[in-house]
C-alpha cells in the first residue's frame, strides 16, 4: 500500500486549472454546510480545507475533491445537537472527537482492506439512502430558508413547527432564498461550464442584498474569525463515551460509502483504477484533522470530483492546490464572507438537496421490480424518519435477503437426480447409454454451478425425492464452489443412502470442493475406491454386475 496519492507534474495546467476552479466552486457550498451544521461558516470551511488537502494527499484516487457534503453534514448536524443537548459545556468539542473518531475507523477500514466491501450495496439501497439524506437537507434549510433561526429538535422540531414557520414567513428573505435557487437551477448550461452556479447565485444574492434590499434588516453570516484555527483536543465523558464511539464509526462508514461511490464515478469518466483501501486512509486522515481544527467532516463530493476532470485535472494537485487556496482565503479575505444572507446559503444549501434526491430511480423504480422500489422507499423513510445507518443496515439486509432468494432459485436448477438419460443434465452418449443399462438401480444426483447455503433446502429436497436404488452417484463435476451448508446438505444425502442400503459414489471432487469434504470429513464417509474423478468411469462401476457391463458392448 502507497503513502501518497498519485502526484506528477506531467499536467501541471490542467491541475492548477482543476484546484483553482474547485476552489471556486467549494467556497460557497463550505460556507452554506457549516451554517447548516450549526457550527458556523468557519467550521465548514475548515472541514473543506483539511479533509480536502489531506485526502487528496494521502487517497488513492487522484481527481477526487473532497470537501463536506449532505451525507456527513446531515450526521454532523445530528450528533452536535445530541452531544450539546446531553451535555452543553462540552458538547461542541465532543462532536469535533466524533469526527476525529471517524477519521480513525476510516483509517482502520483501509488498514484491514474493507473498502472493496464497503460499497457492495444495491442501488436501490443506494438511491433510498442518497434521497432520504437529500430530503433531510430539504427539511432542515425550511427555516433560514423562510426567514427563522431552526426551531430546538431538528428535522422533527422543524416538521411540528412548520405551521408556524409559514405563518410568520419572512417575505424579503424567502424572495431572496428563492432567487437564489433560480440563479442555480435555471443557469444556462453553456454559462455553467465556464462560471459554477453556486458562486454565481453567491454574489448575485448577495450583491441584491445590498442594493434593492438595503433598507431590509436581513440574517447575515456574521463574524468569521480569521488566521489558523483553535485546535479541540479529544473530549469524552464516562457517561458518552460509548455513544461517541458508535457515533464516530457510523459517520467513518458513511464518509468511506460516499468517498468511494464517488471514486467510482471518477474512475469511470477517467478510466483509471482506485485504490479502495487508499482512498479511505486518505479520508480518514482528513477527517482526523479536520475535527482537530474544528471542522465538520467530509467525503468525496461528486460536483466537485466530475468538475476537476472536466476541466482537465488528472492527478492529485489539483485538491491540494484548492485547499491551498481556500486556505489563503480564510486567513486573508474571511471578512468578505461576513457579510453574505443566511437567506442566500440556505438556498445553495436547498438546491443541493434537490440534486441528492434521485429523481433518476425514483421515476422508474416501479418499473425495474416492485421489490426495488419497496426496498428503496423504505431506505429512504427510515433514513429521514429513524435513523441514517440504520436504514443502509436494514435495507442491505432485506436486499441481499432477495438476492440470496433469486440465486438460490437459480442454483436449485441445477440439482437434479435422474435415473435415466434425461436431457436436462449434460450427458453424452455413453453416459446416456449405460443409466439405460441399469434399469432404474442407479440413481445420478447432479449438483451444477456454485452451491451455497440457500440451496441446502433443494438439495435435501431433491435427494428426499430419489426412490431406493443400489447406487447413489453424487456428481460435482461443474460445481466450482461449495459451502459448509450446501456440503452439510450433501453428507446428510450420503448418510441417508447408506442407512438405506445404497453404496454412494463420488464425482470430481476436486480442489476447493474436496478440500472442504476432507475438513469436515465426508470423505471419509465412503470408501477410497468409491471416488471418481470422470462420471462416466462412476457410471461403469455402478452398472457391473457379476463382473460384467449388462448388455454394453466392451469389445
Amino acid at each position: 500500500m502507497r503513502v501518497f496519492n498519485r502526484i506528477h507534474f506531467r499536467n501541471l495546467r490542467g491541475d492548477i486549472f482543476g484546484g483553482i476552479t474547485n476552489a471556486i466552486v467549494s467556497l460557497p457550498i463550505a460556507l452554506a454546510f457549516g451554517v447548516a451544521s450549526g457550527l458556523g461558516a468557519v467550521s465548514g470551511l475548515y472541514g473543506s480545507i483539511c479533509v480536502g488537502f489531506f485526502a487528496s494527499l494521502f487517497g488513492g484516487t487522484p481527481t477526487q475533491i473532497s470537501e463536506p457534503t449532505g451525507p456527513t453534514t446531515v450526521f454532523m448536524t445530528a450528533i452536535i445537537a445530541a452531544t450539546v443537548a446531553n451535555n452543553p459545556e462540552n458538547g461542541i468539542a465532543m462532536a469535533f472527537t466524533v469526527v476525529m473518531l471517524s477519521g480513525v475507523f476510516q483509517i482502520l477500514f483501509g488498514l484491514l482492506r474493507l473498502g472493496k466491501y464497503i460499497i457492495m450495496m444495491p442501488y436501490s439501497v443506494i438511491s433510498g439512502f442518497m434521497s432520504g439524506i437529500g430530503v433531510i437537507l430539504i427539511i432542515l434549510q425550511i427555516p433560514p430558508f423562510l426567514g427563522h433561526e431552526a426551531p430546538k429538535g431538528g428535522l422533527i422540531g422543524t416538521l411540528q413547527n412548520l405551521p408556524q414557520l409559514l405563518a410568520k414567513l419572512n417575505p424579503v428573505e424567502v424572495g431572496l432564498a428563492v432567487l437564489t435557487m433560480a440563479v442555480i437551477l435555471l443557469m444556462p448550461y453553456r454559462l455553467k461550464r465556464y462560471f459554477p452556479p453556486q458562486l454565481a447565485a453567491l454574489i448575485i444574492g448577495t450583491v441584491v442584498s445590498f442594493t434593492l434590499l438595503h433598507n431590509f434588516d436581513l440574517r447575515r453570516i456574521g463574524d468569521i474569525p480569521s488566521g489558523l484555527p483553535s485546535l479541540y483536543m479529544p473530549t469524552f465523558t464516562p457517561s458518552q463515551t460509548v455513544q461517541m464511539l458508535i457515533d464516530g464509526a457510523m459517520l467513518g462508514m458513511l464518509g468511506s460509502i460516499d468517498a468511494l461511490l464517488t471514486s467510482v464515478i471518477a474512475d469511470s469518466i477517467t478510466r483509471t483504477e482506485t485504490y479502495e483501501d487508499q482512498e479511505l486512509i486518505g479520508q480518514g486522515v482528513g477527517n482526523l484533522v479536520a475535527g482537530l481544527c474544528g471542522g465538520i467532516p467530509g467525503s468525496g463530493a461528486t460536483m466537485g470530483t466530475v468538475i476537476n476532470v472536466q476541466v482537465g485535472a488528472r492527478t492529485a494537485l489539483a485538491g491540494l492546490v484548492r485547499a491551498a487556496l481556500m486556505l489563503s482565503i480564510v486567513l486573508w479575505f474571511a471578512d468578505l464572507a461576513e457579510n453574505i444572507p443566511m437567506a442566500v446559503l440556505a438556498g445553495i444549501a436547498l438546491s443541493v438537496g434537490l440534486e441528492m434526491l434521485d429523481w433518476n430511480f425514483l421515476k422508474r423504480a416501479h418499473k425495474v421490480s416492485w421489490k426495488s422500489c419497496l426496498i428503496m422507499y423504505a431506505v429512504l423513510l427510515m433514513t429521514v424518519f429513524l435513523d441514517l445507518m440504520v436504514a443502509a443496515g436494514v435495507g442491505m439486509f432485506i436486499a441481499n435477503l432477495l438476492t440470496i432468494e433469486q440465486l438460490s432459485n437459480v442454483q436449485a436448477q441445477q440439482i437434479k437426480a435422474i435415473r435415466d438419460a434425461d436431457d436436462s443434465i449434460p450427458l453424452n452418449l455413453e453416459e446416456k447409454e449405460l443409466l439405460n443399462l441399469a434399469q432404474g438401480r442407479v440413481s445420478l444426483f447432479y449438483l451444477g454451478g456454485p452451491m451455497s447455503f440457500g440451496v441446502a433446502k433443494a438439495i435435501a429436497k431433491e435427494h428426499l425425492s430419489v426412490k431406493h436404488c443400489d447406487t447413489l452417484v453424487i456428481d460435482l463435476s461443474d460445481v466450482p464452489y461449495l459451502d459448509e451448508t450446501a456440503a452439510i446438505a450433501i453428507e446428510t444425502a450420503i448418510k441417508d443412502s447408506q442407512e438405506k442400503g445404497s453404496q454412494v459414489f463420488i464425482v470430481a471432487a476436486t480442489g476447493r470442493v474436496k478440500h472442504l469434504l476432507e475438513n469436515i470429513g465426508i470423505l471419509n464417509l465412503v470408501p477410497r475406491s468409491n471416488l471418481f474423478i470422470e462420471r462416466v468411469d462412476a457410471l461403469k462401476q455402478a452398472v457391473i454386475v457379476d463382473g460384467s457391463l449388462i448388455g454394453l458392448q466392451t469389445g
